[in-house]
């Protein structure tokens, strides 16, 4: 009895540690608790992040207790990528936002327009209706499609009542970045200085690659069985992150 309660701790132990490289070397899975990211990402969404896409850091394992002091296996993000991240006000809360700005790159806003380097981020308008969120209240809101300097497109949404206009420029120190949520007038990002601010490369956790589960969780538990119909998002189960 008590070799066959050693094996079963054993096995406990090899499969906790199995799990543990892969959450901090491999994959990890993240669940959308906020609207900052709509209409790409939804409330109940659970994604999978790829923590080789940047490389490593100590904030790539669980509750940031990693053996390493600064990054190593470093890839530069891509403009655009859709990522997450330690906030720099408590390096422990789990962000995710859009990669804006590199190292060295000027960001403003102007009369509600996104500049980059001084040059206009082109968008256009999207015409098919979505709901947008912000908390739990619907934002009448305008959709585009935006196109940065590097072709990476996506859709941003910003709200037809005092959207954000004008801000002072934004120059994006060496090793930093600057992020924003694709909900543009409902998301905490690299515009507030004081709470999260320029992103340093060590607070990158990984890629955001695809969803993998999606239930809507303001038509109730994915345990009520019987109103599937309703709560899980079908159409956004494996779709790849843009």
């Amino acid at each position: 009895m008590k070799k066959i309660i050693i094996e079963n701790l054993k096995t406990i132990l090899y499969a906790l540690i199995i799990a543990i490289l892969i959450r901090s070397l491999l994959l990890q899975p993240f669940y959308i608790p906020s609207s900052s990211m709509e209409p790409t990402l939804l409330v109940g969404d659970r994604l999978f992040v790829t923590k080789l896409s940047y490389g490593y850091s100590k904030h790539s394992f669980p509750f940031s207790l990693g053996p390493i002091k600064n990054r190593i296996f470093f890839s530069e993000p891509e403009r655009g990528d859709v990522i997450v991240f330690k906030t720099p006000a408590d390096n422990r809360t789990d962000y995710i936002k859009r990669l804006i700005g590199l190292p060295g790159d000027k960001i403003q806003f102007i009369d509600g327009n996104l500049y980059l380097n001084n040059v206009e981020i082109l968008r256009s308008k999207n015409n098919k209706k979505f709901k947008i969120y912000c908390g739990n209240t619907i934002v009448d809101s305008v959709v585009f499609k935006e196109t940065l300097l590097n072709k990476k497109e996506y859709l941003t949404t910003y709200s037809k009542i005092g959207s954000y206009q004008n801000s002072d420029e934004y120059l994006v120190p060496e090793d930093h970045y600057f992020f924003l949520g694709d909900n543009r007038d409902c998301s905490k990002d690299s515009r507030f200085l004081s709470s999260v601010g320029y992103v340093h490369k060590d607070n990158l956790i990984g890629k955001a690659q695809f969803i993998f589960f999606s239930t809507n969780i303001r038509e109730g538990s994915v345990f009520s069985f019987w109103n599937w119909k309703n709560i899980l998002r079908i159409e956004r189960f494996f779709k790849k992150i843009i």
